[in-house]
């Protein structure tokens, strides 16, 4: 199995470069629809032409490749060695990486060294979910360029500093962002658990479908609130002006303490790449 997961993970990285998700193509369709600065519509313009163009050739749309990061959800029926799990899926992005003739992204962090497969110490970076009583392992792979996630945010509230204080935050961080997270955005937020916990919800949030809502109903009215005023901004496309800045927000929680209020902001680019595949005990592999 763990072979074959070399395999997909190589698909799957190439895929995500070249091949956006519909709900990202929905949106730009849309902000496009909906645009009546002209300069605006240009900029969209230029995103649909970028996406055909990769469709057409093979090209990937943009020629950052970004820091390769794993959702793993594990069934409780399917079993699994994670360090072969990890070992097959860092394999499969580095062969990718030859075969594609992909630009290396990743480098040590002081000596800058490049060892030209997209992978080092820590790279992939991988979140896990268990979930009961299924019998398969879903993989999301997202590649993370560095423009939107240099442009993350994360405080530490306190609890007297409430919603507002929240709501605050997250203006200020798409502000002080700008155009450098190449903007229409996604807008991930994590709320609550620890510093840590918090700024991988806010990854998480980005990684969501757009178009799809909290099924909390009080985070989901957040979600639309948040997203009506950034986009009152008028950043716009590219951060040169415009009526969409976000296409969407979208808000992971969890519990914290009670002196707490974390908060964590985490961009996602125009293009919102990522790319999803099933594998089934049988060894079945179907790709979403």
């Amino acid at each position: 199995m763990y072979r074959d997961l070399v395999h997909v993970a190589g698909r799957l990285y190439k895929t995500a470069l070249t091949v956006l998700p519909q709900d990202v193509r929905d949106a730009i369709h849309q902000a496009e629809a909906r645009e009546h600065d002209r300069g605006a519509r240009i900029r969209l313009k230029v995103m649909t032409d970028a996406i055909e163009t990769s469709d057409r050739t093979g090209i990937i749309v943009c020629q950052d490749t970004g820091i390769p990061v794993y959702f793993l959800t594990v069934g409780s029926k399917f079993p699994v060695d994670v360090a072969k799990l990890h070992r097959s899926l860092a394999d499969g992005v580095a062969h990718a990486t030859a075969r594609h003739r992909l630009r290396s992204s990743v480098v040590h962090p002081l000596t800058r060294e490049n060892p030209q497969t997209n992978t080092g110490r820590g790279v992939p970076v991988f979140h896990h979910e268990f979930t009961d009583d299924a019998d398969y392992l879903d993989i999301m792979l997202m590649p993370k360029g560095s423009g939107s996630e240099n442009m993350s945010f994360l405080a530490m509230l306190t609890p007297a500093d409430g919603l507002p204080a929240v709501k605050r935050f997250v203006l200020d961080a798409v502000i002080s962002a700008g155009a450098k997270p190449c903007p229409p955005t996604v807008v991930g937020i994590g709320l609550g658990g620890t510093a840590d916990e918090c700024v991988a919800l806010a990854k998480r949030a980005t990684a969501r479908p757009i178009g799809t809502n909290s099924p909390d109903p009080l985070v989901a009215s957040l979600e639309r609130e948040l997203c009506d005023a950034l986009n009152t901004l008028e950043i716009g496309a590219q951060g040169l002006g415009g009526a969409t800045t976000a296409f969407a927000v979208h808000i992971e929680y969890a519990f914290t303490h009670i002196s707490m209020l974390p908060v964590a902001v985490n961009l996602q680019c125009w293009r919102g790449e990522r790319a999803t595949a099933r594998v089934t005990l049988d060894g079945k592999v179907a790709y979403a």
